[in-house]
């Protein structure tokens, strides 16, 4: 893993006082909060009283930006942070829409899905470019390619990177969702219906895929990483339009957490292990082998031509009620990149 920083200390700290100057890059009345005449934001004139943020163990940085204490240090105590975990993209989206999150982190793939489904959310940064998705099967499977996987039963999370991975491995097997039997299954029980023998294999994801391999000896069939999309940290629009203040402190501090990580990879593998409860070497390998972190936080294009392979996937799911359209339009409003540019001095 590679552990060049490319956005430095000096730059993160610029960027409350570049939030004065360039309010503009900001959407939303409330973008900037007054500042004193040191430049800093004064206490008590942030657009909102609470911020609700996830974390989850898909996403490394937002264990970082949790344990460190980052958005609350830059917020003060005018704001309260409230933490919830999503247990997988599905799940964050499900907090994004019910208001129950402000930001949150999902797949590329799941947060085209939920946009294209209605859901009012954007990407406001990108938080790794993993392989985090493969194709399992337990240790005595004699199952050793995905052909082999016709007229099997699969557990997979519909609406996640792992789902749209296994509709893409499908395909270019020569077979379709329609050959196979989908147990729609939260990734941990995914996990557990392969290893009691309820399914034939499963569409997993780190670090529960890596803890089976360490564990229990599951075997990976499958792996493709151009099949696996960025990691995306999502806002509801609400909260980009009505409260850029605060989500440029959220953005600010997950980029101060990627510099911090890509120094302390060894550190960020263990918050890895105690947070999803997973012994330290398998942690390392989520961390050092399968997730990019070094990564540039800017939404753009790069992502964007991940998601445009994955379109016709997520249309021939038949799951989007608007379709082609619908996904199209989702395509063309997805990103949100001031903020990220903002934190990352661009």
């Amino acid at each position: 893993m590679s552990t060049v920083i490319r956005r430095t200390a000096p730059a993160i700290l610029l960027t409350g006082a570049m939030a004065m100057l360039a309010t503009g890059c900001v959407a939303g009345e409330n973008a900037a909060a007054p500042a004193d005449a040191s430049g800093a934001e004064a206490p008590g004139e942030w657009s909102t009283d609470t911020v609700t943020v996830d974390w989850a163990t898909y996403n490394p940085l937002s264990l970082v930006v949790k344990d460190q204490g980052l958005i609350e240090e830059a917020l003060g105590d005018d704001v309260t942070v409230e933490w919830v975990q999503s247990a997988g993209s599905n799940k964050a989206n499900e907090l994004l829409r019910s208001g129950s999150a402000d930001v949150a982190s999902t797949a590329g793939s799941a947060a085209l899905f939920a946009r294209a489904n209605g859901s009012p959310i954007k990407v406001i940064d990108i938080y790794s470019q993993p392989e985090w998705s493969a194709i399992v099967v337990g240790a005595d499977s004699d199952i050793t390619s995905v052909e082999q996987l016709e007229g099997a039963s699969i557990a997979a999370t519909k609406g996640t990177d792992p789902y749209f991975f296994l509709l893409q491995a499908l395909e270019e097997a020569g077979l379709s969702v329609d050959d196979v039997e989908v147990q729609n299954l939260q990734h941990a029980d995914g996990r557990a219906a392969l290893e009691g023998g309820s399914v034939d294999a499963w569409a997993g994801l780190d670090p529960i895929m890596a803890a089976a391999e360490v564990e229990s000896g599951a075997k990976l069939i499958y792996r493709n990483v151009d099949f696996n999309t960025y990691g995306f940290l999502n806002a509801t629009e609400d909260f980009i339009d009505n409260h850029g203040d605060v989500a440029q402190v959220v953005v600010d501090a997950y980029e101060e957490a990627r510099a911090w990580a890509l120094e302390h990879p060894e550190e960020t593998a263990a918050l890895l292990a105690e947070a999803a409860g997973i012994a330290p070497e398998v942690a390392a390998t989520v961390i050092q082998e399968r997730s990019n972190l070094d990564v540039s936080g800017v939404p753009g294009e790069d992502q964007l031509a991940v998601l445009e392979k994955i379109a016709p996937v997520i249309v021939d799911s038949g799951d989007v009620a608007g379709g082609e359209q619908a996904v199209a339009d989702a395509l063309d409003s997805i990103v949100e990149d001031s903020f990220a540019k903002q934190a990352t001095g661009q």
